[in-house]
């Protein structure tokens, strides 16, 4: 907390660059409004590289977490990859309830209705309180049984409980934190989220192999000192997003918007819910998948973890990417600019896909010395490097699955968004899984990620041209 307080007072004793910003944009009419006003392309790039930024840097911290648990062992990795659905799962109620915020403030602000606008994000601690509430209970009872499910490994299961007690019991710290950078991007500042997800982030990574090796005087914890460490980075990335959301925000929570309104926590719901079980399909699928590979290998699902971490570092500047288009998008549609919006997505389409399909070929290019990062065993590369080069050609194709979900969430068609999340990552993957597995054993199973990809882009386009239409 004290790390959070010290960097807060650095930032808002900072404010001068603020008010210089600010006197600079007085130069503009005082009709002028970016969202609205300003070339599309440059709008996107200014609200979009910040988040592309600090997701960077967040998948950084992932990838490093995990390099450092692989130093302990193969069995440590193993259970952090077990762990990693329910820390998904938290983040998707986080991520959920925040688009939805996110979506229905930039709606109001954009239609000019403050008050509504304000309303809708007290509605959204209210909710942050729950859910926060329901990870504390899940924390406390629900570890044990979840990860007996997928081994029966002592070893393996209480290096999950040591990491898993403390990153989902006391999530509240990234829900909170999750919900206030939504609201920032709601009103077009997409520079504040960046500090606040760097600042946690870069916490976290210095933190890693002091609590992990004891270093410095710090005691040697282990795996529980991964999971002390990311706590602590998320705790300090919530206490300065209040701090600077109370100084600077132009959405202004007051006493009588965080009295409970059903009727404004319905219209969240009504996105929070598609995007929160779309953000949770991965927790899904990675459970079942884990299921399927405990049957064949347990490097299996260390592999299957490797892969998700290093992913990250691919789709989160994309996830930026839509994280900057949203706003725009929402904004425009609330102001009837139709020409606007289009080529928002236009736009956000060919960064995403660049970016992807950059993806595709770096992963290709430099496989082993991916894989050797993690420590990686000779079981584990001999079928991790086709693995790795066969998941990898699904980013070719997911460029329209992930920006059109964005799309839909924007414009408040989350049923949209969710179905094409359970196309890319449920229905297909799945089954096709559970049968290829047994005839070509754990290529049967990377080989259904691009297919998935491919389908849902097709469902993807036909859905967008339904609702330009």
């Amino acid at each position: 907390m004290s790390i959070a307080f010290f960097i807060a007072v650095i930032f808002l004793r900072g404010g001068f660059l603020m008010e210089n910003i600010e006197k600079l944009s007085n130069s503009k009419p005082s009709s002028y409004n970016p969202m609205t006003d300003r070339s599309v392309v440059p709008l996107l790039i200014s609200m979009a590289v910040p988040p592309m930024i600090s997701m960077l840097i967040q998948s950084l911290y992932n990838i490093v977490d995990s390099i450092f648990v692989a130093q302990i062992s193969q069995n440590a990795l193993t259970a952090v990859s077990l762990a990693f659905p329910l820390q998904n799962l938290s983040l998707s109620f986080g991520v959920g309830l925040g688009v939805a915020v996110n979506a229905n403030i930039a709606i109001n602000m954009g239609a000019g209705n403050m008050e509504k606008a304000d309303s809708y994000a007290g509605q959204g601690i209210i909710l942050t309180i729950v859910h926060a509430l329901l990870f504390v209970l899940i924390g406390l009872f629900g570890l044990r049984p979840f990860f007996s499910m997928f081994t029966n490994d002592p070893e393996v299961i209480n290096y999950a409980i040591q990491y898993g007690s403390v990153v989902i019991t006391l999530t509240f710290g990234s829900l909170f934190h999750i919900l206030f950078e939504k609201i920032f991007q709601s009103n077009g500042n997409m520079v504040v989220p960046m500090f606040l997800q760097g600042i946690g982030a870069i916490v976290n990574i210095i933190l890693d192999p002091i609590l992990i090796f004891g270093m410095f005087g710090a005691p040697q914890m282990g795996v529980l000192g991964a999971a002390v460490a990311t706590i602590i980075g998320q705790f300090c990335a919530a206490t300065l997003a209040v701090i600077l959301f109370l100084k600077q925000s132009p959405v202004k929570i007051k006493k009588h918007h965080l009295k409970v309104n059903f009727k404004l926590i319905s219209d969240l719901y009504k996105v929070a819910l598609p995007s929160g079980v779309m953000m949770s399909l991965p927790s899904i699928l990675v459970s079942i998948l884990n299921g399927i590979l405990a049957s064949v290998s347990h490097a299996g699902i260390a592999f299957f973890g490797i892969y998700y971490k290093l992913q990250t570092f691919v789709n989160m500047p994309v996830t930026g990417i839509i994280q900057g288009m949203r706003p725009i998008v929402s904004y425009n549609h609330g102001a009837e600019l139709k020409d606007r919006v289009l080529k928002t997505i236009k736009y956000a389409m060919i960064f995403s896909a660049v970016i992807l399909v950059s993806g595709t070929i770096a992963f290709n290019l430099f496989t082993k010395d991916l894989l050797v990062m993690f420590s990686a065993t000779d079981e584990l590369l001999g079928f991790g490097i086709p693995g790795l080069k066969i998941l990898s050609l699904g980013f070719a194709f997911s460029f329209v699955g992930i920006t059109m979900s964005g799309v839909f969430e924007a414009l408040g068609k989350g049923f949209y968004s969710l179905l094409i999340s359970i196309f890319r990552q449920l229905i297909i993957i799945v089954p096709l899984s559970l049968i290829l597995v047994k005839s070509i054993g754990l290529t049967g199973v990377w080989i259904t990620f691009p297919i998935a990809e491919f389908v849902a882009a097709i469902i993807a386009i036909s859905l967008y041209k339904r609702v330009v239409k």
